[in-house]
């Protein structure tokens, strides 16, 4: 007979809930759960592929060990000596720092990559650690230590009881939130305009999200500092500025004003494309109402200059008293406070207190930006980065410059990934480790619920036993762990005995129970509080109520107070002012820049090995506006030559009015199909990369961040015969067919 287990979807930070009916080791269906508190039964397209990833032929069980070109499965015991015994190696000759990391983003849907990954990766040592922290949110979590204290401490929209939202660089109805945990946000905002509210989004392409929105308007990739300051100047200008109680708590207003000032909506509107009349009716009905929050994401993250326009978000939000208000941008109260649990984990808050070795770029949290990586391995001298550990990523694809980190790998001494699949990155590893899928192993959102538009909490147990030959990802941590602590000599074995004992001890469920119960809705609550096996016997999750105001007290600045002006980005003003003064005077200039997308069906590179998720037409597509298509006689369905300063793909063009004049669009996470790689669905739905034509040296130089958005690129129509043919190295390669 058929059974239904309850779980949370792990493939993107919804954190939908779903039913998966199972009969036998056979997955029958998958559905949303209704009895769900937060999503109440919407899953979107990608839930149905957790059993595609489960069931999956291409998915690796066992460790592999490449020699040359060929791979061979080899025990568990030989592939932990084997890592460390070459890691140590490099550790010894070269430096700590001669080893790098790199963390993936499905770090965040794993507890035990959160938990024992940390412990193992962040205590490294190296500095020359990097994750796709520096390739998406970083600019939010430097404004949220700058500004209350704490890198995690970033404030999310309240979005079931605002009335008035602002979506800047950001499409939440496809990724379906975004430092925003929030299950069907078509919903929510439908839910929101019923009690009268209105949506505003801000961005160069028509998304989904402004498709259903009250106004849309386009802006110029880039320039979101400029018109966010301008915003700020006609809420200064004319009074709008209204703090409420945070004004008790809150230092820099004056100051913020006088930066303002010098920035009017005349001023900035031959660079944003945005008319002075536009900038001050936005600003206007966004003051005026009562709920209210201006969202950003993405978009305005990875820019030359995010930094500045992740601190101007949040700041217009706290002068128009919007922040940790209801219906504003707020704080969460998660069953988990991740504040100290990171710290513990090896997460310190800090910047700049060290540059990298080649570029400069600054640290963040203890790591340098992943545009380093490439340079990192090329330089030589002191530090260079030898050896390279990779964990639930693929930097050849999602990072800029992925040709030039090609070249470079197979130079190293000794790479690892700890990845379940031969793909882009890990077909240059020496050893790939491959963890259990997630339908095998315990699941809590430990990050996400931190940035959930509710307070709730789920536990779901694993679904599948693991096999015998097969190791969970925090299994794998805490055997590295204990194998690279323990000393060397006779009491290296006995000690490596103690710490496995220790660390396998501690499993993910004890280390949750234990956060569960000292979190704000644990022994604070008496007898009533949460604890795991109150999880364990809700399977549907609990519901610990809406957001709440936390501030002054969930501040970690001295003094508890807001910091709006930070120094840090005073002194990154000039450098907004000069590319406002070069794109005044140049405007468009005719010239072309490129911006990224999303689909519902994809995320990043890792769901393209499913069917499911690519069938249907062509997605990786470039997006050009009619009027750009027809001055270079391009027409829809025609191939072009997509070109930057560092690199070239070819790719069909769809023609669409949603683009903004003068900016192209491709999604971001395509590129298969390249040689040694064993993703055979992938493979025969190749796309190009974007990351193909990125730039590495194209950043955000306040916060490391890759500048993704934004990029001068050209197009040109080329001929049939010559795609077949095409000097992209990618595109040589023949896809495999596959059964559906």
């Amino acid at each position: 007979m058929p059974t239904t287990h309850y779980r949370s979807c792990t493939l993107c930070e919804a954190t939908c809930g779903v039913a998966i009916e199972v009969e036998g080791d056979q997955v029958v269906s998958i559905r949303g759960d209704d009895a769900d508190p937060f999503s109440r039964g919407y899953i979107c397209p990608k839930a149905t592929a957790l059993a595609d990833l489960h069931y999956d032929p291409d998915r690796l069980r066992r460790p592999m060990l490449r020699e040359g070109s060929n791979w061979r499965e080899i025990p568990w015991d030989e592939a932990f000596d084997l890592t460390i015994e070459r890691l140590r190696a490099v550790r010894d000759a070269y430096g700590i720092d001669a080893i790098a990391t790199y963390q993936g983003n499905p770090t965040a849907h794993s507890l035990g990559l959160m938990l024992h990954g940390q412990l193992f990766l962040r205590r490294l040592g190296t500095r020359n650690a990097s994750s796709a922290t520096s390739i998406d949110q970083l600019p939010h979590m430097l404004a949220a230590l700058m500004m209350f204290g704490d890198q995690l401490l970033m404030p999310v929209p309240d979005l079931d009881r605002t009335e008035h939202m602002i979506v800047l660089g950001g499409n939440p109805l496809v990724s379906n939130g975004s430092v925003m945990t929030a299950p069907n946000v078509k919903q929510r905002l439908k839910d929101m305009r019923a009690r009268g509210g209105r949506l505003v989004v801000i961005d160069p392409r028509r998304t989904e999200t402004a498709g259903v929105a009250d106004r849309h308007l386009f802006i110029r990739p880039g320039t979101d500092a400029a018109f966010l300051l301008s915003f700020l100047h006609v809420l200064y200008a004319e009074g709008r500025v209204r703090l409420g109680r945070l004004a008790d708590f809150t230092e820099g207003i004056e100051e913020l004003g006088r930066i303002a000032a010098r920035y009017p909506p005349e001023a900035t509107a031959a660079a944003t494309g945005i008319a002075p009349d536009d900038v001050r009716e936005v600003a206007r009905g966004f003051a005026d109402a009562p709920r209210a929050v201006l969202y950003g994401r993405v978009g305005i993250c990875t820019q030359e200059l995010g930094g500045l326009a992740a601190w101007l978000c949040y700041a217009i939000n706290v002068v128009t008293g919007h922040l940790d208000s209801p219906g504003g941008m707020m704080f969460t109260t998660p069953a988990i406070d991740i504040v100290p649990f990171a710290r513990f984990l090896g997460y310190d808050g800090g910047h700049a207190r060290w540059t990298s070795r080649v570029s400069k770029l600054p640290e963040f949290g203890g790591e340098l930006p992943i545009v380093t990586l490439a340079e990192e391995i090329e330089t030589p001298g002191p530090g260079q980065v030898r050896a390279l550990i990779t964990s639930a990523g693929n930097p050849v694809l999602s990072s800029p410059g992925g040709p030039r980190l090609e070249k470079l790998l197979p130079t190293l001494d000794f790479m690892v990934s700890v990845d379940p699949y031969l793909n882009e990155t890990t077909r240059f590893a020496h050893l790939i480790l491959p963890p259990t899928s997630p339908l095998e192993r315990a699941h809590y959102d430990a990050a996400l619920a931190a940035f959930s538009v509710r307070n709730v909490a789920k536990y779901s147990p694993p679904l599948f036993e693991r096999g015998p030959d097969q190791r969970h990802d925090w299994e794998i941590y805490a055997e590295l762990s204990a194998r690279w602590m323990a000393p060397r000599g006779p009491l290296g074995a006995m000690a490596t005995r103690a710490l496995r004992s220790t660390l396998l001890g501690s499993t993910p469920e004890t280390l949750l129970a234990l956060g569960l119960r000292t979190g704000p809705h644990g022994l604070l609550k008496g007898s009533a509080g949460l604890s795991l096996d109150k999880l364990r016997a809700s399977p549907h999750g609990i519901d610990l109520g809406a957001l709440e105001p936390r501030l002054p007290g969930r501040l970690n600045t001295r003094g508890k107070r807001i910091h709006l002006v930070p120094a840090t980005y005073v002194a990154d003003l000039p450098r907004l002012d000069e590319r406002l003064a070069s794109w005044t005077a140049h405007g468009a200039g005719g010239g072309l820049v490129l911006v990224g997308r999303r689909h519902l069906r994809s995320n990043n590179s890792w769901l393209h090995n499913s069917f499911r998720m690519v069938k249907g037409k062509p997605r990786c597509t470039l997006l050009v506006n009619p009027r750009d298509a027809a001055a270079r006689g391009i027409t829809h369905g025609d191939k072009v030559r997509l070109a930057s300063r560092t690199g070239a793909v070819v790719v069909p063009v769809e023609i669409s009015d949603e683009m903004m004049p003068g900016v192209v669009s491709l999604p971001h996470g395509w590129g298969h199909g390249r040689p040694g790689t064993r993703t055979r669905v992938a493979n025969a739905h190749a796309g190009v990369s974007a990351n193909d034509i990125t730039e590495p040296a194209f950043v955000d130089q306040l916060s490391g961040t890759a500048a993704l958005t934004g990029v001068e690129v050209t197009i040109e129509r080329v001929a049939t015969e010559a795609t077949q043919a095409a000097p992209v190295e990618l595109l040589e390669q023949p896809a495999q067919p596959v059964e559906p």
